[in-house]
């Protein structure tokens, strides 16, 4: 029996990625740029990858979105792009650590062993995760996303026998949704749909930006 579609959207970077999936097989994907555009491009790349996949919404068995840490405003396009098609269709969300999705340019699989997954945090310092990838390329750990200035990669790497790997590294890397397919089960959780949103990492550059210029911490009321 063929498995029922899976729906999988990461934008914890400035490229957003769009993968349809049944069980372990990726049957269709597309991308799109998060920044410097003059349209919202992530929500055609769904409708784009569902009609390759021959997919209706209301056909998905769920969606899994990104939950970073990563680009704020990416991230909360991805999110809200998942929710509401999950409030509008009935569907449970999803949520895998972005770091997770972590892949090799050029390649599909991460090689086994361990590896520390990185993303830019901006201000000097990036994201950490650190993945156990086993033979065959399934992430079957992942660490919680932690904070460490950039000019430590190598250091904390070393520490915990780790390759890194990420943008701008000797091996480079970024997140991609269709990496769902080799991330184990006990790494991706069910949210309640109301109340979920994903873990941005640190504020937003314009509310600190405001919050210096102000001299204040910007509150809601």
């Amino acid at each position: 029996m063929t498995a029922p579609p899976t729906l999988a959207i990461d934008a914890s970077t400035y490229l957003g990625t769009v993968a349809v999936l049944r069980g372990e097989t990726v049957v269709s994907e597309r991308e799109a740029a998060m920044r410097g555009e003059h349209e919202e491009r992530l929500m055609p790349a769904v409708a784009e990858a569902l009609d390759a996949a021959s997919v209706r919404v209301s056909e998905l068995a769920r969606v899994v979105c990104g939950g970073g840490p990563g680009s704020f405003t990416s991230l909360r396009i991805a999110s809200s792009i998942a929710k509401g098609l999950c409030m509008a269709h009935g569907l449970p969300l999803f949520a895998v650590p972005s770091l997770a999705l972590m892949r090799p340019a050029g390649r599909l699989l991460l090689e086994e062993g361990r590896w520390l997954a990185l993303l830019d945090a901006m201000r000097g310092d990036v994201y950490a995760t650190l993945l156990d990838v086993e033979r065959g390329g399934r992430v079957t750990a992942a660490s919680p996303p932690r904070l460490i200035a950039a000019v430590d990669v190598d250091r904390v790497a070393a520490e915990f026998g780790a390759r890194p790997i990420g943008a701008g590294l000797r091996q480079e890397g970024r997140p991609r949704a269709s990496a769902l397919a080799s991330v184990a089960p006990e790494l991706i959780a069910e949210t309640t749909l109301s109340s979920w949103e994903p873990s941005y990492g640190r504020l937003a550059e314009a509310q600190v930006r405001w919050e210096a210029a102000h001299g204040r911490a910007l509150t809601a009321g």
